[in-house]
């Protein structure tokens, strides 16, 4: 973990309510870190539906490969992450342990082992002993209680400077539903899926196939959306967490259709979404929080690439790092995404101040102007190809020194 928290990081936190049928505990059990939390278990009632969604990396981590083969059964009682090591690359003495881990975890909670999900961050190529896990399992489940997840997103940091929370609450009919969120996430960030890690937790009743779906609509406008380095970690996990506790107090369940599962699928996403932009707010060494915003595309997906391939350009990150709003950098960016784009038929924006248009610098430039606009912490660059409708809108940050300077000692 960093020594000093994000110039980004947020000024206040949200009271994050309890969740009925949710119980947290964190502990110290030394896998990588002195002196801080780095395990987590939540145990879940009987009846909580679980779904999620993984990294496409070919070398997945163990936990995640543990979390695909149990995610059909639908049913979850205890979820385990630890911080520190992510049990990838591991072989075979990875799928051991994960299997100890989860023994462990549901003689502690009085489940079955496949009721019991998985997840590791930190180092890859390390092995990952599991004694730890059987040290401290029956403890944490012993004194799991309500609420704590500060606590929750705090024991599952590695280089963030700060816990990532999010909660929401939605009128269903018969009373109301909370749904409560934690990331972590500062470097190795381009999901192909979801996000590092990341945890939703609800006392809605919800049938794990409507939580499915409901989970992968909300990726794509979020944590898919998102990047501070280019890489995909091997352990990008997204779960969600539906108690069903809810319907104890007269509440209606969530259907597969219609106005309450409407609400229900915007909360879950406007939870996604604002966990991945505190991804981005914390990325190693991060400065800038910038928004890549691609209009007139042939179609969304051409869009999307574009930006990706804009968002991605450490020449367009280190440029933003320096306050230099050098959109021959954007050119270089747009030109290179592989992407129908007309250099003539461009503009180029950095916020509301039109720097190109018409493959050329526009004429109204102003130095000045554009280079005080570059020292705010939020920035927008956007680009227009005049060729289409196909839009996308991505979140990255800069790229700076001290981002090589994490990354350069992060074994040592």
């Amino acid at each position: 973990m960093a020594g000093k928290v994000s110039p980004l990081a947020p000024t206040s936190y949200p009271e994050m309510p309890e969740i009925e049928g949710v119980r947290i505990a964190t502990a110290e059990a030394g896998i990588r870190y002195k002196g801080r939390t780095d395990l987590l278990f939540v145990g879940f009632d009987e009846g909580t539906t679980v779904a999620g969604v993984f990294t496409r990396s070919r070398c997945a981590s163990a936990p995640v490969e543990w979390n695909r083969a149990r995610l059909g059964k639908g049913q979850a009682r205890a979820l385990v992450v630890n911080s520190g090591n992510a049990n990838a690359f591991t072989g075979m003495k990875g799928r051991s342990s994960t299997t100890a881990t989860a023994r462990a975890a549901a003689d502690a909670a009085r489940c079955t082992p496949d009721e019991v999900f998985l997840a590791s961050t930190g180092v890859i190529g390390e092995p990952l002993d599991p004694a730890p896990f059987e040290r401290h399992l029956t403890q944490l489940s012993g004194s799991a209680g309500p609420g704590r997840f500060m606590d929750a997103a705090r024991a599952i940091m590695t280089t963030d400077t700060y816990p990532k929370v999010a909660t929401r609450t939605i009128e269903v009919e018969g009373g109301s539903v909370t749904l409560n969120g934690i990331a972590k996430g500062a470097g190795m960030i381009a999901p192909d899926m979801a996000t590092m890690l990341s945890f939703v937790f609800t006392d809605a009743s919800v049938p794990q196939e409507t939580l499915q779906a409901c989970l992968v609509e909300a990726v794509r406008g979020s944590f898919n959306s998102i990047t501070i380095d280019s890489d995909t970690s091997t352990s990008d996990t997204l779960m969600a967490f539906a108690t069903g506790t809810s319907e104890r107090r007269g509440v209606a369940a969530i259907p597969a259709s219609g106005p309450v599962f409407n609400a229900f699928q915007e909360a879950l996403a406007d939870i996604c979404l604002e966990l991945a932009h505190q991804v981005v707010r914390d990325g190693e060494g991060a400065t800038k929080f910038v928004e890549v915003k691609v209009t007139g595309a042939v179609s969304d997906e051409s869009a999307r690439r574009i930006a990706r391939s804009i968002a991605d350009s450490p020449l367009v990150k280190t440029a933003v790092a320096g306050q230099d709003a050098n959109w021959g950098r954007v050119v270089m960016a747009v030109g290179k995404a592989g992407e129908p784009a007309e250099r003539d038929q461009l503009a180029i924006f950095f916020g509301e101040h039109r720097v190109a248009v018409d493959g050329e610098r526009d004429p109204a430039y102003s130095e000045e102007a554009v280079s005080a606009y570059m020292k705010n912490s939020d920035l927008l660059i956007a680009v227009d190809l005049g060729m289409g409708s196909g839009a996308a809108v991505l979140w990255t940050c800069d790229l700076t020194d001290e981002y090589v300077a994490i990354n350069a000692d992060y074994r040592s």
